[in-house]
């Protein structure tokens, strides 16, 4: 679930976002759209681009396009997603795209600073230093200043090379200048993560079992179960490390608590990003904060906290669905319709195998996948390379340019140093091993 690959012969691509029709089927439940102020109960809204997209004025008269573009600091927290992006999906507002693309960009940085050079240093890790790392990757002007690296172990048994740790980079916080804060109207936490490059993460991946997430010691609520391997990757530790100590959840949790205390007086956002396997660690860190109560300043006020998952799989069950709900978590899920990923696991047992003719609750409703947030669809047709459907610059494209898409051929360079790394290691693994490995260079040879 990695980030770029283009077709060697640039073609047009159509982009189109569309409102399928729903299927017919007694095994789906339909439910109708969310009364404003209540914990919305349908997640998929699913975007009609129109040709000037303007933001609709209703009954709530929500400022206009021209008002909006020129204004973010007066409107931030609808573009967040304090109402669930009521009347901003369907037509999309212009801002909230503008917003999407800016926090797209943040993650791309994870894989264009990704070191897969075996003969590097800084191997697994990031290639530049926290204080240069948005310039060198071109996002010198972004307004952000990265304050701390973030890495992962995948908790798999198996050698990567030898005087290796286990542990790699995945992505990074950084928080708002001053003079970005008066442009977004508060001071903004964002954490960013990349998606799957190397094998571990590949086979931990395919550990499609659901567990209880069991995050707050106070109230480990065994209902609310996500799925094992991502939560391994979040909370797996490699003491080997040289870069980073503790597991990823420990390094996260830590660091956001020190940034909120810094800036206790202002008011605060917490945006999480991430692309693919990315996006699982992006919801499982806003759940996480927010059900430990870290999203608290000192007058226990709640600092909002907003998820950009971009072709993201599901991450839990129906209970840690309403869990996220209940703790306000804000999720908006931009997905390609044809990406396999997105419907990825419970591809049968989901959300919409759970209710029996609309209205009795099936026996294995507990064990059913489901996503959570809205959704906002976009279908990527015509599309001559069906790498494409996974990837995230295309992604980023489409909604930077909805009328015309040239797919180009500037990500060839990070797929192949991704296959080269793949060809030379050497692993001494247990037969399930070997065919989630071997899945994993099947799927990420064609890029989904």
């Amino acid at each position: 679930m990695a980030s770029s690959l283009f077709t060697q012969n640039p073609s047009p691509i159509t982009p189109k976002i569309c409102f399928p029709k729903p299927r017919q089927s007694p095994f789906v439940q339909q439910i109708a759209f969310p009364m404003k102020n209540s914990i919305p109960q349908r997640q998929s809204i699913k975007a009609s681009y129109v040709g000037q997209m303007g933001l609709t004025k209703g009954p709530n008269m929500r400022p206009s396009k021209s008002e909006t573009s020129s204004n973010l600091a007066g409107v931030w927290r609808e573009i967040q997603g304090s109402e669930n992006w009521e009347d901003l999906v369907e037509p999309l507002n212009p801002l909230l795209r503008d917003e999407i693309i800016r926090y797209g960009e943040f993650v791309t940085t994870c894989y264009k600073a990704f070191d897969l050079d075996p003969n590097s240093k800084r191997y697994l890790n990031c290639k530049y230093g926290k204080k240069n790392i948005l310039r060198e990757v071109g996002m010198g002007e972004c307004g952000y200043q990265v304050t701390k690296y973030i890495y992962a172990t995948p908790d798999i048994n198996i050698p990567i090379q030898n005087g290796t740790c286990c542990s790699r980079w995945i992505g990074y916080v950084a928080v708002s200048s001053d003079e970005q804060v008066k442009k977004l109207g508060r001071r903004d936490i964002i954490v960013t993560f990349r998606g799957t490059v190397t094998n571990p993460e590949w086979i931990a991946n395919f550990m499609s079992s659901l567990t209880p997430a069991r995050l707050d010691p106070h109230n480990q609520r065994s209902d609310v179960k996500v799925e094992l391997g991502f939560l391994n990757l979040y909370t797996s530790d490699d003491s080997t490390c040289k870069f980073g100590h503790g597991s990823c959840r420990e390094q996260l949790l830590s660091e956001i608590s020190r940034i909120i205390n810094e800036y206790k007086d202002e008011e605060i956002s917490i945006t999480v990003a991430g692309h693919s396997m990315g996006s699982s660690l992006a919801l499982l860190l806003a759940y996480d904060i927010a059900e430990l109560g870290l999203n608290k300043n000192e007058s226990n006020q709640e600092i909002p906290i907003t998820v950009y998952s971009f072709a993201g799989p599901r991450v839990g069950n129906s209970s840690f669905k309403e869990r996220c709900e209940e703790l306000g978590v804000k999720v908006l899920r931009v997905v390609n319709v044809n990406d396999p990923v997105t419907k990825l696991p419970g591809f049968v047992f989901n959300e919409n195998f759970r209710v029996l003719g609309g209205r009795y609750e099936l026996p294995w409703s507990c064990s059913c996948y489901a996503h959570v947030g809205v959704e906002l669809a976009l279908d990527f047709f015509k599309m001559e390379n069906p790498s494409c459907v996974h990837d995230l610059e295309t992604y980023i494209s489409l909604l930077r340019c909805p009328k015309m898409l040239q797919v180009q051929s500037n990500g060839a360079d990070l797929l192949n140093k991704a296959r080269e790394f793949l060809s030379g290691q050497k692993f001494e693994t247990w037969p399930w091993e070997d065919a989630a490995r071997n899945v994993g260079n099947l799927v990420q040879s064609i890029r989904i």
